[in-house]
C-alpha cells in the first residue's frame, strides 16, 4: 500500500509541476497577449512576467506591437479616361489596441488589402492617365488617410502607403518610350549645340584677346618708336645747342682775346679789308661797305699809318 501512495504522489507532484510550468508566461518586448477567462476577455498582457490560471485562462492571441508591411500584388485600375492599369501597393501599418485587433474584424489583413484596393480604385477613377502617372504623392496620401479612418475601430493605425509600381498598358509604355526617346534626343540636341556655342563663343573670345594683344603690342611700338625719335631729336638738339655754344664761345674767347690785346684802328681797319675780301670771293651779288671806309682820305690815312706800324 505504501509504494502506491508513494507513486501517486509523485504523480500528483508531477502534474502540479506541468500544471505551474504552464501557467507561468513571458511575454517579449514589442509584444501583448490577449487574454480569455472562460471565453472571455479578461486582460492584455504587456511585456514581463505573468501568471494564469490553469484550465480557466487561455491566450487567445499573441500580437506584435512593431510597424509591419503588407505588400499587396498588382490591382486592376481604370483611369477616367478609360485606361486599364496594373498598380501595385504597400501598406505600412501598427497595431494600437490589441483588444480592438482581436475582436473588432474577423481577418484584419485581408480586410486592409480589400480597402486598399477599392480606395485605390475610387481615386484613379477620377484622375487622367497623365495625371496619375505624375501624381503618386497625392495618391499616396489620400489612400492613406482614407485607410486610417476605416481600420482606427480595428486597432490598426495605418503610417503611410506607397505605390510600388504603376504599370500601363503595353501601347502606352511603347508611346511613353518613344517619347522619353525624343525627349533625351532633344535634350541631347540642345547640350550640343550649348557646347558648340560654348566653343564659338570661347573662340571669339580667344580672337578678341589675341586681336586686343595685337593693337597693344603695335601700340607699344608706336610709342617706342616716337619715343626713340624724341630721344634722337632731343640728342641731335643737344648735339646742335653744344656745337653752337662751343662756336659762340670761340667767338667770345676770340673777342675777349682781341680786347685784351687793345688793337690799334688800323689793325682793325686791315681786318676790316680782310673780311672784305672774303665776302668779295663769295657769290653775293651786293656788297655792304662800312661807313668808316666810303672816305678815300680816310682809306689813304688808314694804309698809311698801318705802313708806319
Amino acid at each position: 500500500m505504501e509504494w502506491i501512495i508513494l507513486i501517486t504522489l509523485g504523480l500528483l507532484a508531477i502534474i502540479a509541476l506541468v500544471v505551474a510550468s504552464t501557467s507561468v508566461r513571458i511575454v517579449p518586448q514589442s509584444y501583448v497577449y490577449v487574454v480569455e477567462r472562460l471565453g472571455s476577455y479578461m486582460d492584455s498582457w504587456e511585456n514581463g512576467l505573468h501568471f494564469k490560471m490553469p484550465f480557466i485562462d487561455v491566450i487567445a492571441r499573441k500580437i506584435s506591437l512593431k510597424e509591419q508591411v503588407l505588400d499587396f500584388p498588382p490591382q486592376p485600375v481604370i483611369t477616367k479616361d478609360n485606361v486599364t492599369m496594373q498598380i501595385d501597393t504597400v501598406v505600412f501599418y501598427q497595431v494600437t489596441d490589441p483588444k480592438l485587433f482581436t475582436y473588432g474584424i474577423e481577418r484584419p489583413i485581408m480586410a486592409i488589402e480589400n480597402l486598399t484596393a477599392t480606395t485605390l480604385r475610387n481615386i484613379i477613377g477620377d484622375m487622367e492617365l497623365d495625371h496619375t502617372l505624375t501624381s503618386r504623392d497625392t495618391i499616396n496620401s489620400q489612400i492613406t488617410v482614407t485607410l486610417d479612418l476605416a481600420t482606427d475601430k480595428w486597432g490598426i493605425k495605418v503610417n503611410r502607403v506607397e505605390l510600388k509600381n504603376i504599370i500601363p498598358p503595353r501601347e502606352i509604355q511603347d508611346a511613353m518610350e518613344k517619347q522619353m526617346k525624343a525627349e533625351r534626343e532633344r535634350r541631347e540636341a540642345i547640350l550640343r549645340a550649348e557646347g558648340e556655342k560654348h566653343s564659338q563663343i570661347l573662340v571669339a573670345e580667344g580672337e578678341k584677346e589675341a586681336a586686343i594683344l595685337r593693337a597693344e603690342a603695335q601700340k607699344q611700338a608706336v610709342i617706342l618708336e616716337a619715343e626713340a625719335t624724341r630721344q634722337r631729336r632731343i640728342i641731335e638738339a643737344e648735339g646742335e645747342r653744344e656745337a653752337i655754344m662751343m662756336v659762340q664761345q670761340a667767338n667770345a674767347d676770340a673777342i675777349r682775346v682781341l680786347n685784351e690785346a687793345a688793337p690799334s684802328p688800323q689793325v682793325l681797319t686791315l681786318r676790316s679789308f680782310e673780311a672784305l675780301a672774303k665776302v668779295a670771293d663769295g657769290q653775293s651779288t651786293k656788297i655792304i661797305i662800312p661807313s668808316e671806309l666810303q672816305s678815300m682820305g680816310g682809306l689813304v690815312t688808314a694804309l698809311s699809318e698801318i705802313a708806319k706800324t
